[in-house]
């Protein structure tokens, strides 16, 4: 089938094109279209080989069995017992998928339970910053819970089911609100209806000072400086947080335009926002070091990715394994 071979290696060359030109940065790519698409193209190329391609092969090595059966009668007729040449060895031949559909269908059945599991249930991450210095260290493996907030169709995000709702204290990844092609993590602050006020490196919810409690200072190995930590509570959640008094309240020369940006009251001290329904208002633990809801706005609930849980791997620090707050 030269045509099928030929569209085979025309597919693969545009997958080694984009995830090249991804991986060099000149595209962004999403990884969850890439998935779905392969999903769909290994399933065409499975149903073709299973219905048409192998039930074709079957019959050529019947007829090629059946052929070698009559020319044997017919030389036994004339008295010759002794034939040259083994049709096992032609029909396993005939019977062999070729390289195009064991490159495809072939992988069809890793491609889905990968696609199914990636979609609703966990999804691997690499956290690539010091916004959640302590509680994520850059270079940790993460694993997020899909179905955790509900399930959500996979490439429209689109939630089709109902689970726990979101709380405050959650590390939940979110598809970046400029730009939904990048994948974000932050801690919930704020839920709908909430005010939220960040002035002089103080957080405030509802009008209420949200409890810290001193431990000391931490150092961030990215920075490579110290800085006081605070073991903080949101709901029911005690995490920990990095505070840098060295940093003022500097938001960008803009912070301003985004989506009900007018919820939102600038000040040398800090920002307070009330946040609108259906979003969230999201900060990283590394308070003075993270680009959130302060700068960017506030993220809506059809953004949502699942929420984060486990550190799966740090190849830096294996003791960096296991769950976190």
């Amino acid at each position: 089938m030269p045509v099928m071979s030929s569209l085979t290696a025309v597919l693969y060359g545009a997958l080694i094109t984009y995830v090249g030109g991804w991986f060099l940065g000149f595209w962004t790519g999403n990884f969850s279209l890439l998935l779905f698409m392969l999903t769909v193209v290994t399933l065409g190329f499975w149903l073709a080989e299973r219905f048409h391609f192998k039930p074709q092969r079957e019959a050529a090595a019947v007829t090629l069995e059946a052929q070698n059966t009559t020319r044997r009668a017919e030389l036994a007729k004339m008295g010759i017992q002794h034939v040259d040449g083994d049709v096992q060895e032609a029909k396993a031949r005939l019977l062999m998928q070729p390289w195009w559909l064991d490159w495809t269908a072939g992988l069809f059945p890793v491609v889905l339970v990968v696609f199914l599991l990636r979609s609703f249930l966990f999804e691997p991450f690499k956290i690539p910053s010091g916004s959640m210095v302590p509680t994520l260290m850059v270079g940790d493996l993460i694993l997020v819970s899909k179905f955790h907030y509900g399930v959500r169709l996979p490439v429209l995000n689109k939630k089709i089911v109902d689970n726990h709702p979101v709380a405050r204290g959650d590390v939940m990844v979110f598809r970046y609100p400029v730009d939904p092609r990048l994948d974000y993590i932050k801690r919930v602050v704020g839920l709908p209806g909430d005010e939220v006020a960040y002035l002089n490196q103080k957080l405030t919810l509802n009008g209420q000072p949200v409890e810290t409690v001193s431990k000391g200072e931490h150092y961030d190995d990215d920075s490579l400086s110290y800085a006081p930590l605070f073991s903080e509570k949101l709901g029911a959640v005690e995490h920990q947080i990095r505070v840098d008094p060295r940093r003022g309240a500097y938001f960008g020369l803009e912070p301003h335009r985004f989506p009900f940006a007018e919820n939102c009251r600038y000040s040398p001290e800090g920002v307070v926002c009330k946040v609108p329904p259906g979003h969230y208002f999201m900060m990283g633990d590394n308070r003075d070091n993270s680009q959130d809801s302060r700068f960017w706005g506030f993220v809506p609930d059809e953004n949502i990715v699942g929420k984060a849980f486990f550190v799966w791997m740090n190849f830096g620090n294996l003791g960096r394994i296991g769950s976190f707050n």
